[in-house]
């Protein structure tokens, strides 16, 4: 059995497709024609929390070491900072939160930078 006879297609695409095909699934009508198709999507960060545990602001707006310069300095970007541990914070508040204790402040595990960036 032919992947066609497997599958409803349009009769014009098994005409096109083979000439070899039977009679009787050329004639044979469409069970449904899809007339509109509109996709969803979702995403997310494949991050653990989505607000900086130190300062509270979400972690894409600047901490609150860079939002009076983000007024008025628009080449300052305050970027995020993720951890071994998934956990992502931003660099400024991370940095003073490792002068005082080398962990993590949600889990307590050693802080260790896996990467950093927007």
């Amino acid at each position: 059995m032919s992947e066609e006879d497997k599958m409803e297609v349009d009769s014009d695409v098994v005409e096109q497709r083979s000439s070899e095909v039977p009679q009787a699934t050329k004639t044979k009508p469409k069970r449904f024609e899809i007339k509109k198709w509109t996709a969803v999507a979702f995403w997310s960060w494949d991050i653990a929390v989505d607000n900086c545990a130190i300062c509270r602001n979400h972690i894409m707006e600047p901490c609150i070491e860079c939002q009076p310069l983000a007024m008025t300095d628009t080449d300052n970007e305050c970027v995020a900072a993720w951890g071994t541990c998934n956990h992502a914070f931003h660099l400024h508040c991370i940095n003073k939160w490792i002068k005082t204790r080398d962990a993590c402040p949600l889990d307590n595990q050693p802080w260790q930078l896996a990467r950093c960036g927007r």
